[in-house]
């Protein structure tokens, strides 16, 4: 097994990772900020691809602006749900917010079946990011090269809104002191709703960038939420840093687990989980405080 091919094997688990960051990171802050277990997170990641894939078929939308269409399309969906449903489960048993995520895929999942059928459909990169780029290594895919830096990007930028703008600073505020900051006029609900619509967005995109790379299928997103728990779970539930951090590098595990350990690719991220939890149950970045 040659260097070389071990370093394309690594791009490769980059790719993956970066699916596994944007999902995380959604997660992460719909957690941090509602303490809701999203179950229908990866039906979001699923119509983020569809809504893209009927665009392009329908009105001609080309993949730019479908990066953004989409997630703005799903995050609005997601806001019907919060203001609709979700938000009569705040303050229950969290296990009513479980469920009612888990119906929810169950519902997206087959009302996509009966509008696109069962079977997956292409969805084409967009000419300017086909073909191949010399590493010096090997000739990788240019398309999954925009997916890592794109994932890098959206990462970033989400990191600085929460932690160096007013905006993410309410957020964060709402999240450790609510009441207080009711006290002061702010309305948390609000603020609630758009965090919401916001992590559902985020899912949204790392279904448009993984449409080229996948046949657009309605169980897409059952094959990336399992595993993306887990990196939520090893990452430190609410910690949006180690989220991103987790996702990029279990997905590196992930792939270079299968080249090098094949008969452990499916349960690699696991028996991490396992380990993580038995040393450090609030996750590698969570704080110990919350997992008491």
């Amino acid at each position: 097994m040659s260097a070389d091919y071990l370093l394309t094997q690594a791009f490769n688990g980059l790719v993956n990772g970066a699916y596994y960051a944007l999902l995380a990171l959604g997660l992460s802050i719909i957690f941090g900020m509602l303490r809701i277990v999203n179950f229908a997170h990866g039906a979001m990641f699923m119509l983020g691809a569809f809504v893209a894939y009927y665009g392009a078929q329908l009105f001609n939308l080309p993949f730019y602006p479908a990066l953004v269409v989409a997630p703005v399309v799903v995050g609005l969906f997601g806001l019907l749900i919060e203001v609709l449903f979700l938000r009569r489960l705040y303050g229950l048993d969290p296990l009513y917010g479980l469920l009612f995520t888990f119906a929810l895929v169950l519902i997206i999942e087959d009302a996509m079946r009966l509008a696109a059928g069962a079977l997956g459909s292409p969805y084409a990169p967009p000419p300017s990011l086909s073909g191949a780029t010399n590493l010096g290594f090997t000739l990788f895919p240019t398309y999954r090269l925009f997916v890592i830096g794109a994932a890098v990007v959206v990462s970033a930028l989400v990191w600085y809104v929460l932690e160096r703008t007013p905006v993410g600073a309410r957020i964060r505020a709402a999240t450790e002191a609510p009441v207080l900051v009711r006290a002061l006029g702010i309305d948390t609900q609000r603020l609630v709703t758009i965090t919401f619509a916001a992590g559902v967005a985020l899912a949204a995109l790392g279904g448009v960038l993984a449409a080229p790379n996948q046949n657009v299928e309605p169980t897409m997103g059952d094959k990336i939420i399992i595993n993306t728990f887990a990196i939520v779970v090893i990452g430190g539930l609410g910690s949006i840093g180690g989220s991103v951090l987790t996702g990029f590098a279990l997905g590196l595990l992930q792939t270079l687990g299968a080249v090098i350990f094949p008969a452990f690719n499916d349960t690699l991220i696991f028996i991490l989980m396992i380990v993580v939890l038995l040393i450090r149950p609030s996750g590698l970045f969570g704080n110990p405080a919350s997992a008491k």
